[in-house]
């Protein structure tokens, strides 16, 4: 193999491994509305649906990038309580919707379309599918975690 070849060779695996690095949520883990901002839920608060029981933007003053996706806040102390326990605050199935997720699917969601159910955040993307939800909770969640399972690294493409 020549000098030439043996260096691009590993041009191209340095690229390719810079590359993965930036991407590392490609599998669609979180919802994100928009892969060039990379920002999760569309940039609501997600301690805002717990404390304030409504959807509320984010603002750029206080966001915050967790599990190399960035979140917003509408304040400090929402950010501050979302980075002490991300776990308590982030919506469940990365934010995709939850009938979605009970189907096998990962499907974009909307913002006002959410129930906290135990202390978790739950997303949805249509009213029809919104009222599934609410029709059966426990039977939705409990299928959906099974599913997640499965889907959480895979594209949305692909399901």
């Amino acid at each position: 193999m020549t000098p030439k070849i043996l260096r691009q060779g590993v041009a191209v695996a340095a690229l390719a491994a810079f590359a993965s690095v930036g991407t590392a949520h490609a599998a669609d883990e979180f919802f994100i509305a928009d892969p060039q901002k990379n920002i999760a839920i569309n940039g609501y608060d997600p301690v805002a649906y717990h404390k304030v029981g409504e959807p509320t933007k984010g603002v750029a003053e206080y966001k915050f990038e967790h599990d190399d996706v960035v979140w917003k806040f509408s304040s400090a102390e929402n950010k501050a309580a979302f980075k002490a326990n991300p776990d308590k605050f982030a919506p469940a199935y990365g934010g995709w919707c939850t009938v979605g997720a009970s189907k096998g699917k990962k499907v974009a969601t909307q913002p006002h379309l959410f129930k906290i159910v135990d202390g978790q955040l739950y997303l949805n993307s249509s009213d029809g599918a919104h009222n599934l939800f609410l029709k059966d909770e426990k039977g939705t969640i409990d299928t959906a975690d099974t599913n997640w399972k499965d889907i959480k690294s895979k594209p949305a493409t692909e399901l």
